[in-house]
């Protein structure tokens, strides 16, 4: 599977992540503060079908809601590395 990681920075200064499919779906979001504390932050795209689309966040650390928009043509996708088993 391919993915393309965006980033982002929320209101409070809190480095916020998402790892998006080829579809550019969010498959997880996250949030990383200035102690490096990680925190799961609830992620979603809005128009994935569009060049020029949304990802929006719940931020974990202010509670806020941020929506920042991004440009299909500029992801980078990488394929993951298989799971072992």
């Amino acid at each position: 599977m391919k993915v393309a990681t965006v980033h982002s920075r929320c209101e409070c200064q809190v480095y916020l992540s998402a790892e998006l499919d080829e579809q550019r779906v969010v498959l997880r979001g996250w949030a990383v503060d200035d102690r490096k504390r990680q925190l799961g932050a609830p992620a979603n795209t809005i128009g994935p079908e569009r060049e020029r689309f949304d990802v929006g966040w719940a931020c974990p650390f202010c509670t806020r809601n941020t929506l920042r928009s991004f440009t299909a043509s500029a992801l980078v996708f990488r394929e993951l590395p298989a799971k072992a088993s």
